[in-house]
C-alpha cells in the first residue's frame, strides 16, 4: 500500500495479540506526539476504513491508531472462528497498549472510544488507569436501554410534530421498544433497525446510505472482505451484544482515575448526548471537560470534523499544559 499522504508515520500491519495476528492502521506526523488509540463502534463496525473522511488534521497533534477488534474487519477475517467475549477484549486492549507503548516509547496512550468503543474504553480505564493517559468519549454510551428508550421517545416526538402519517405507521408496527431488557436477539435487532431506519430520516442516528459506502471504498485499505466482515458482524459479537444490553454506569461509581473528556454530537440520539451529559455531571476525576457539537449526530466527527478537531486540539492544548 502506497502512502499517498506523504505522512511520517504510515503503516498497517497485523502484530500478535493474545494468540491471535489482529489488524493495526497507524498515521501520524511526528513520532514526538501523544499516541491515540481509536476504539470503533458496533460491535463490529471497524472505523479503520474511515479515516479520511475525519482524521487529517488529527494526525498533525496525535499519531493515530485504528484497530480492528476480535470478530471485525481485517481482523475477523484472519480470524474467522476466534470471537470475542468482554475478558478477551480487555485482554486484547491491554496487550495492544503495550505494543504501541513499546512502539512509540511512550508512557501511557491516549483512548478514543467511539460508540461501543466508549463502553469498552470505559470498562478498561477503571481496570487498568495506570495505561491511560487521558480518556476521550465520542457518542458516549451510558446505559444502553436508557439509550433506547430515550432515542425511540425523541423519534416519535418528532414524527408526531412534523405530522409523518406515513413514519408513525412505521413505528406503531415496531411495536413495544425497547422493553424493559435487551436482549439481542433477531426480534430485537429487527426493531432496532426499524427505529435506526426512523432515527437516520430525522438525523437522529446514524444513516447508512450511499455516501457511507463511497467512503469506505474509497478508503486506502478497503479490500471486498470488509464487506463480508461487516455483515457477519453481529453473529460474531453475540456475547459482546448479552453484555452491552446489560451496560449501565450508574451501577458503577463515577470516580475515575485519569482525566475524561466527553465529545457529543448535539443532535446524536442514537447514543442521546442527553444522558451522557447528566451522567458527567456525576464524574469525579483528576479534571474533566464537555463539548457538545452542535448539528452534530452519532458520526459527529465525520458530520462537523472542523468543530471536533476544535475539541480535540483544545483537550491536547489543556493536556500539554497539565503535564
Amino acid at each position: 500500500m502506497k502512502n499517498k499522504s506523504g505522512r511520517l508515520i504510515y503503516l498497517k500491519e497485523y502484530i500478535s495479540i493474545n494468540g491471535i495476528n489482529q489488524f493495526l492502521f497507524h498515521l501520524g506526523t511526528s513520532y514526538d506526539n501523544p499516541v491515540m488509540l481509536f476504539l470503533h463502534g458496533g460491535p463490529g463496525s471497524a472505523e479503520s476504513l474511515f479515516t479520511r473522511a475525519f482524521q487529517e488534521k488529527w494526525e498533525e497533534i496525535y499519531t493515530v491508531v485504528h484497530w480492528d477488534q476480535r470478530g471485525t474487519g481485517k481482523t475477523l477475517t484472519k480470524n474467522p472462528d476466534k470471537l470475542p467475549t468482554i475478558d478477551l477484549m480487555l485482554k486484547d486492549l491491554f496487550e495492544v497498549i503495550q505494543y504501541l507503548k513499546k512502539k512509540y516509547n511512550k508512557q501511557k496512550i491516549v483512548i478514543l472510544g467511539h460508540s461501543w468503543g466508549s463502553v469498552l474504553g470505559s470498562v478498561f480505564i477503571r481496570k487498568y488507569p495506570e495505561e491511560v493517559a487521558y480518556y476521550i468519549g465520542a457518542a458516549q454510551v451510558v446505559s444502553m436501554l436508557e439509550n433506547e428508550q430515550v432515542g425511540y421517545n425523541k423519534v416519535k416526538e418528532l414524527i408526531e410534530q412534523a405530522g409523518d402519517k406515513k413514519s408513525m405507521k412505521e413505528l406503531e408496527s415496531i411495536g413495544e421498544y425497547p422493553g424493559n431488557k435487551i436482549v439481542f436477539n433477531r426480534e430485537f435487532l429487527k426493531k432496532c433497525n426499524g427505529v435506526r431506519k426512523l432515527q437516520g430520516k430525522y438525523k437522529l442516528g446514524m444513516k447508512i446510505d450511499l455516501e457511507i459506502w463511497i467512503t469506505v471504498f474509497k478508503s486506502p485499505i478497503f479490500r471486498l472482505s470488509d464487506i463480508i466482515a461487516f455483515m457477519k458482524a453481529f453473529k460474531t459479537n453475540e456475547k459482546i451484544h448479552n453484555f452491552l444490553g446489560d451496560f449501565n454506569l450508574y451501577n458503577e461509581s463515577a470516580v475515575y482515575k485519569v482525566p475524561i473528556y466527553y465529545i457529543l454530537g448535539g443532535n446524536d440520539w442514537q447514543a442521546p448526548y442527553v444522558i451522557a451529559q447528566k451522567y458527567f455531571e456525576q464524574i469525579n476525576a483528576p479534571y474533566k471537560n464537555i463539548y457538545v457539537i452542535p448539528n452534530a449526530g452519532h458520526m459527529t466527527m465525520m458530520e462537523q470534523p472542523d468543530l471536533f478537531f476544535n475539541a480535540l486540539l483544545e483537550v491536547n492544548n489543556i493536556e500539554e499544559k497539565n503535564q
